[in-house]
């Protein structure tokens, strides 16, 4: 029998439950089982938790056919519990290093229920503990909760408790438990969960009047008779108002509804003895909502004050824009006008491009319009219209379009107006840090505002995803409302849809001889050093490739238009090039180290060489979600070079191609390519522009 039985529901948490699984997978105490309830979720939460069962067999995973809650969840997961001990972590929590070990020390025959401290942390990480809660002093003030608790399990058995049905699942089990246990409860004062307080799609953030059944909650606990009511109610009238005063929870056109029952359920069960501590108290019992709010406001008029001065900035801020920005904004949207942007207004590429072009073939009654820079206008295609940005008609465009398609951001700070629908589709998977993750690695973030990248999220509609490891970290790093969109790369296409004809042009172009073997060296920016500087003498390393090769060199976007290479004939500069996607079918191998690129190039099934000379210093200042060169199965793409001289041999011996490294580059595949199959721009057109978006109209 483990000690500890560790139940996690999960149902839409996928950019959050690894996290989760791991902090309890590597405690330094391990004996444990840990059973993982899928709550149908319709996001990869069961795949996760099953690639963590096949890797450890004190993982279990508990499927269901069907949504039924959070609460039959844990019920689920405690019924085929076989520990000592019951722990319900949420998937969105963590359980902190050390925790189940402290747990055990502080565990004793005499105690059936141990509470225990928790803190909780923001999407800023910002952790704090809990004001003025003590978990060694009086059981029933300790916050209300499954996952601040541990269970002994056969006392859960016994005494048949279990989770109620529908939203508040914890407060009857929780409170009935700290009632039976009586004497019998112990505490441990050391935070042993991390809470995580989520901007969105947790219900703590989710406003409406599911939150009326904490009131139907506690009714039902005080129908077990007056000896209850009594030792909980002081609680229960907390509780509620915390609910009430929660705007996340309860909004301002439901609140005197909320509070109405919520007084009259507490009236109807008032204890003789009661007498309330404080002005909100005795305003609840009052009954008398409009004595609530005044007293509301006589204590939030700070919080007004900083509410006008806001609100007094962003009107400077609008008198500020264009006269004809803000009559262009009184107009109706055109409900077949959509603008599309790639990398800055640096062009027409990426996934936007070949969104927009299967858009002129499936969807012609659209008009795609392209956000330009003034200096890059040069690069947009005969027959593509444009706008420069900042212009006039770069603001009527904005103003009007239904449609936003982006794989970076649009400039100037515009406003997203209700019934626009912002498509992001990113220009990359994620080896390297991002989003609000980037926070840790100031090295590279070069004064970003973060909370310019919240505001900008929270424009997305819709959020493009290649494969199951950049959904979940999208979710995480850029928490929005939006709705994932996973159906791969658009700009991919091309890897499935070219034929050898237009191929051979390709090849052609660029010089390639018909004998000869193309490598395309594509190194990323590195953020703590300026210019193009590869960690390679490419001089030396087309001489030893000899004549039968030919390289490719193409430097990343952020340092011009050319690599500035010495002439040589084996070298080719391809960095003005304007399709990427060109110089990947050219190329018969890839020589990269971390550049996104590599996710791309795996949909042509071709060899990818790994040169890494700086993995260390790049992990330090960028940080990483896998280890490129552990080489494990879907984590390293093929051969490995860490030295010019490693690299050289590679191509010597031959081992740059191998059965092994075909093998690597499989998993590799299957795990960052899933969705592409030359189908991707037509799905996202159908789903955008054909089908439908209930995603849309956010603002």
């Amino acid at each position: 029998m483990p000690r500890f039985s560790v139940v996690v529901p999960a149902h839409r948490v996928q950019g959050y439950l690894r996290e989760c699984l791991e902090s309890v997978l590597d405690q330094s105490f391990g004996d444990l089982e840990l059973i993982v309830v899928d709550d149908a979720s319709p996001d990869a939460c069961a795949a996760i938790a099953a690639e963590y069962a096949q890797r450890d067999l004190r993982v279990q995973l508990v499927r269901r056919s069907e949504r039924r809650g959070v609460g039959p969840a844990r019920d689920a997961g405690a019924a085929r519990a076989t520990g000592e001990w019951l722990l319900f972590l949420d998937g969105d929590d963590v359980l902190l290093p050390g925790a189940l070990a402290a747990l055990d020390a502080a565990l004793t025959p005499d105690v059936d229920v141990l509470l225990f401290g928790h803190d909780r942390t923001d999407w800023w990480e910002t952790v704090r503990r809990p004001v003025g809660e003590d978990v060694t002093g009086d059981p029933h003030a300790v916050t209300v909760a499954a996952w601040n608790r541990l269970f002994r399990r056969t006392f859960w058995s016994e005494r048949g408790l279990a989770f109620s049905l529908g939203a508040y699942e914890d407060v009857v089990p929780v409170r009935r438990a700290t009632l039976l246990a009586g004497e019998r409860v112990g505490s441990l004062d050391r935070a042993c969960v991390r809470w995580r307080e989520r901007r969105g799609g947790s219900f703590a953030k989710s406003p409406g009047r599911e939150h009326f059944a904490v009131v139907g909650r506690y009714e039902e606990l005080f129908a077990e008779g007056p000896e209850v009511t009594e030792k909980l109610f002081p609680y229960a009238v907390d509780h509620l108002l915390a609910v009430l005063d929660d705007p996340g929870r309860v909004v301002p056109g439901d609140r005197s509804a909320y509070f109405r029952a919520a007084a009259a359920m507490l009236r109807a069960h008032r204890p003789a003895a009661y007498t309330p501590m404080t002005d909100r108290q005795r305003v609840l019992l009052s009954a008398s909502y409009g004595t609530y709010r005044a007293l509301s406001r006589a204590g939030g008029r700070m919080k007004a004050l900083r509410t006008a001065l806001a609100r007094r900035k962003k009107s400077v801020r609008a008198r500020a824009m264009r006269v004809s920005y803000r009559a262009d904004l009184r107009r109706s949207l055109d409900p077949r006008l959509a603008v599309y942007g790639a990398y800055w207004n640096r062009g027409v590429s990426c996934n936007p491009a070949a969104i927009h072009a299967k858009a002129r073939e499936l969807a012609p009654h659209i008009r795609g319009v392209w956000v330009v820079a003034g200096r890059h206008k040069h690069r947009v295609p005969p027959g593509v219209e444009y706008v420069i940005e900042g212009s006039r008609r770069y603001w009527q465009a904005m103003a009007r379009a239904t449609y936003l398609i982006n794989n970076s951001s649009f400039p100037g700070g515009f406003t997203k107006r209700p019934g626009q629908v912002y498509l992001q589709t990113h220009h990359g998977t994620p080896l390297k840090k991002m989003g609000l993750d980037q926070r840790r690695y100031p090295a590279g973030t070069h004064g970003i505002s973060f909370q310019k990248v919240l505001d900008h999220t929270d424009q997305w509609d819709y959020s493009l995803s290649a494969n199951p490891h950049s959904t979940e970290v999208w979710e995480r790093v850029y928490p929005a409302a939006y709705e994932a969109l996973e159906a791969g790369y658009p700009r991919n296409d091309v890897y499935f849809t070219t034929k050898p004809d237009e191929l051979a042009r390709i090849r052609e172009e660029l010089g390639i001889g018909l004998d000869q073997k193309a490598l395309l060296y594509a190194p990323t920016h590195r953020d703590y050093q300026k210019g193009f500087l590869p960690r390679l003498d490419l001089e030396r390393f087309a001489a030893a490739l000899g004549p039968s090769y030919v390289v490719l060199v193409r430097a990343h976007y952020f340092y011009g238009a050319d690599a500035g290479l010495a002439a040589h004939p084996g070298l080719v500069d391809v960095t003005g090039h304007a399709r990427v996607e060109d110089l990947c079918l050219a190329a018969d191998a890839l020589v990269t180290d971390y550049s996104s690129l590599m996710f791309d190039y795996a949909c042509l099934d071709r060899p990818i060489i790994t040169y890494a000379p700086d993995w260390q210093a790049y992990r330090l200042a960028r940080g990483t979600y896998f280890d490129l060169l552990s080489g494990r199965p879907g984590e390293t793409p093929g051969a490995l070079a860490t030295s010019e001289e490693e690299l050289i041999a590679l191509f010597r011996d031959g081992d740059w191609d191998t059965p092994e490294t075909t093998a690597l580059r499989a998993a590799f595949r299957e795990r960052f390519c899933p969705y592409d199959d030359g189908g991707a721009a037509e799905r996202v057109v159908r789903r955008l522009f054909l089908d439908g978006h209930p995603a849309a109209g956010r603002s």
